[in-house]
């Protein structure tokens, strides 16, 4: 070994016991050096729901852009010959749906889903069964579905598992234990119960108790921002209000202090206490000094927001969610509009990925427990993706000025069906092309040659 090896092995032998976990060979322990939990758990990722505002900001963003409209629950094949918008199945179907608001609670079941590792969907059902009973067919259709029970992950738990090896539900739950109170602090008297598989939806990104909180990965970043908009709170206080530092003059009496103050030498400091307390109590109190100066001890600050704007932009690219959607902040039209279409396609991809598998599975269910009928059935929602029609109007006045600027040519660029095509609108055809346009007089209900007069 040459003689530089050895001074520095030796060097990092010493800054290894100076500072720990920094120049050992062991790696670096962010969690405990920065103060993060080793584990992000539902009570962590609740809380931060429910107490940070980017967090909460994060999920309900990404639910509300998913959930923009409602879905339609549609035959997926029909008749042929029957172009009627909407089946008597279907009817039925959409009405008891918004009686029981069944859209709303799977979005609210989505929403709780994305903040723990899982979300249930409990269906109560009109079978007289009790809920840790399977559930076998279901009579009186749709009216066999009474309600959808949004659970979040800390109220529904796996308290069975199927451990017998040649089940076909193998590894999976056999026992839910739901408790309401867990989680939910209201007033209204909360329900306990122990609950069937066949009664539980659980919603995730793949169907099982074995998701993530989609606060997990930029769980760090989330407490980072709370240090910095608390130390800068914090910190602007104690320079408002900041504490005192009391420097004894060398000839000051205590003596003459403790007379004036009317105690005994020895309380003099008690006393002082007292008045430093009731100084920083308010704006407004005064104190009594004889040979003391108070001095203010302020509080020096870094501009916060180039940290707070680092850990933003980590948690927005946990949730891969644009800056500028995530704090509602539009700065520059062309970049607030390709971070509009961006986010779009991403909560599309999000829809297809993981919310329609999940109701689809409802779908299922409700249809082998005989509250659906048996059908080929499919989930239709319109298009995120789509462009408004403001801005198709301004695309097709644009198209109209082209051929406007090319009508010296002879030729147009863009035909009227295309021109239609682009507001959504179907072609012309050749009986809407050459039908007149009504006589005014025939509108205000005048006779016309065809009609004789009455006598």
């Amino acid at each position: 070994m040459s003689a530089r090896q050895s001074l520095l092995n030796t060097v990092t032998r010493s800054l290894a016991t100076m500072f720990p976990g920094y120049f050992s060979t062991a790696k670096h322990n962010h969690y405990s050096d920065f103060g993060f939990p080793e584990e992000v758990t539902f009570e962590l990722a609740f809380h931060a729901y429910t107490r940070n505002g980017i967090a909460r900001a994060g999920v309900d963003k990404t639910v509300g852009k998913t959930w923009q409209d409602n879905p339609w629950l549609q035959e997926f094949a029909r008749d042929d010959g029957d172009d009627t918008p909407e089946t008597k199945v279907e009817k039925d179907i959409r009405e008891r749906f918004a009686d029981l608001r069944v859209w709303q609670q799977l979005a609210e079941a989505d929403r709780r889903g994305l903040v723990g590792a899982y979300a249930g969907v409990i269906l109560r059902l009109a079978d007289s069964k009790r809920f840790d009973e399977p559930v076998d067919r279901v009579s009186g259709g749709l009216l066999g579905l009474v309600e959808v029970i949004p659970a979040w992950e800390g109220q529904l738990e796996v308290s069975e598992w199927e451990t017998d090896q040649t089940s076909e539900r193998y590894g999976q739950p056999k026992m839910f234990r739901f408790n309401e109170a867990s989680v939910d602090r209201s007033k209204t008297q909360p329900r306990q119960f122990q609950i069937h598989p066949d009664r539980v939806l659980i919603w995730s990104k793949d169907g099982t108790v074995n998701g993530r909180s989609l606060l997990e990965p930029g769980y760090n970043d989330l407490l980072t921002l709370e240090k910095i908009s608390g130390a800068g709170g914090e910190g602007f206080w104690k320079n408002a209000k900041s504490g005192l530092s009391l420097e004894i003059d060398k000839d000051a009496k205590i003596e003459d202090m403790a007379r004036a103050m009317g105690v005994p030498v020895g309380e003099v400091v008690d006393r002082m206490d007292e008045q430093v307390e009731n100084f920083n109590r308010g704006f407004d109190k005064s104190m009594l000094l004889q040979g003391i100066t108070a001095k203010p001890m302020q509080v020096s600050l870094p501009s916060p927001e180039h940290f707070f704007a680092v850990a933003l932009q980590s948690f927005a690219a946990s949730i891969q969610m644009p800056m500028k959607i995530l704090v509602g902040s539009q700065t520059g039209e062309r970049a607030s509009t390709e971070d509009a279409e961006e986010w779009a396609k991403t909560a599309m991809s999000r829809r297809t990925g993981e919310v329609i598998p999940n109701t689809m599975d409802l779908v299922r269910r409700l249809e082998r427990f005989g509250i659906l009928p048996e059908r080929d059935w499919n989930l239709d929602w319109s298009d995120l993706t789509e462009t408004s029609m403001s801005d198709k109007v301004a695309l097709a006045d644009k198209m109209a000025d082209v051929n406007v600027k090319m009508k010296d040519t002879g030729e147009f660029v863009f035909t009227p069906e295309e021109l239609r095509s682009v507001v959504g609108k179907e072609p012309l055809t050749d009986a809407d092309k050459f039908r007149e346009p009504a006589d005014e007089e025939d509108d205000e209900g005048a006779l016309t040659p065809e009609e004789p007069a009455e006598a």
